[in-house]
């Protein structure tokens, strides 16, 4: 099996696009990736692979990939596919994209793609929800949000903290976020907001939670041979993996406990030759702070109870032991449902890179991205190393 690269990235602004439509966001960043990659031509593209979590609830078009491939005029003898894992599902597509590339397909291309804003909170709530158990949760009217609130009061519980001790994440993300020109939220708050924020799920407050909003982001997938013609840094995807949980919350032996994201995070970096410990830059599924909490618990970077802690000391921070939200996160980049998954690789291929402007990690040249679908029932992560 051959080697995979990033040949090409690109990526809208997150936000509310009224004026756009969902083939303009996806087109427009499969040109931003077609030109970081001069000497690709779209004829040359081999697959196509679209994840979006609610193009059929909220923008009422099925068979994305037939669409999207029309739309972007590549060949109509090429598989043109949409996968579809909630919040992990731009993940996946990428995790399907990596293993064609590894069999022999020289180049594919990947999007990520939501237009969510034009409907109200209601319908974007009950999209949402239809990442949990739709029997034993969704019919009953508990959300996701409600879900991760129900966590953090078990965490707060079980370990002894107050809810300021969450505070850490979202000011993190925001400081991170006010240097990303596509984030949604591009200031900085503090832990005097954070504590007057109004209650949204208690003990979630509006500053622990991330907007959901519109977005595209591709990337450009090559094999050995095609990479190597390309110049610029290198960047490989080392290690993809994919694991699963019981969508019902109630259901698993341990809710605190992400049992797919650590599963994961290590057959990814197994695959790759690595552990934990040799990781520089993380990109984790955070719509809230208890969610980039139990995610870095559940991949060992920190003991259960004391991811906090560690924030409150700088750990999270671009200069700290694990730096994650480097672009923002969901919080501050904003949350892009299915397409968030291609944003998290291209935020780490950035800092290999050294392109990461103010929020750069000194020396990064391994990275992580972890996408989570729902409340972490699918898990996806990949491995990127920088190889010159």
């Amino acid at each position: 099996m051959t080697n995979v690269y990033i040949a090409g990235m690109g990526a809208t602004a997150i936000g509310e696009h009224y004026g756009r439509d969902l083939a303009d966001l996806a087109s427009e960043a499969a040109r931003l990736a077609l030109a970081s990659a001069p000497g690709i031509a779209p004829h040359q593209i081999g697959a196509l692979y679209v994840g979006s979590a609610y193009s059929e609830e909220l923008y009422g078009q099925g068979q994305l990939g037939a669409y999207l491939a029309n739309v972007l005029g590549l060949s109509p003898a090429i598989p043109a596919l949409r996968i579809e894992a909630a919040g992990a599902s731009s993940a996946l597509a990428l995790y399907q994209a990596v293993q064609a590339v590894q069999n022999g397909l020289p180049l594919a291309l990947v999007i990520g793609v939501e237009k969510v804003t034009d409907h109200l909170e209601d319908a974007i709530e009950a999209a949402q929800a239809m990442a949990a158990d739709s029997n034993e949760e969704a019919l009953h009217g508990v959300t996701l949000t409600a879900q991760w609130a129900m966590l953090m009061r078990r965490y707060l519980h079980e370990y002894g903290y107050t809810a300021d001790a969450f505070a850490p994440f979202p000011i993190n993300a925001h400081a991170n976020g006010a240097k990303n020109p596509l984030a949604l939220y591009r200031f900085a708050i503090d832990a005097n907001k954070y504590r007057k924020a109004a209650m949204v799920a208690s003990p979630l407050n509006l500053l622990d939670c991330s907007t959901l909003a519109d977005g595209a982001a591709a990337l450009l997938i090559a094999g050995e041979q095609l990479a190597r013609e390309l110049d610029g840094p290198r960047i490989r995807i080392a290690g993809s993996a994919v694991a699963t949980d019981t969508p019902a919350l109630h259901r698993r032996r341990n809710p605190l406990e992400l049992s797919a994201a650590r599963a994961s995070a290590h057959i990814a970096l197994g695959r790759a030759h690595l552990g934990v410990g040799d990781v520089h830059v993380w990109e984790l599924t955070d719509p809230h702070g208890i969610a980039a909490t139990l995610a870095l618990e559940a991949i060992g970077c920190y003991e259960p109870g004391t991811a906090p802690r560690h924030a409150a000391e700088g750990a999270i921070t671009p200069t700290g032991k694990t730096p994650i939200a480097t672009a923002g996160g969901y919080k501050a980049r904003g949350d892009v449902g299915g397409a968030s998954g291609i944003y998290q690789v291209i935020e780490i291929a950035r800092q290999l890179s050294g392109t990461a402007g103010a929020t750069q990690v000194a020396h990064a040249r391994i990275g992580l991205a972890q996408s989570l679908g729902g409340i972490g029932a699918t898990a996806v992560s990949h491995v990127l190393i920088r190889e010159s």
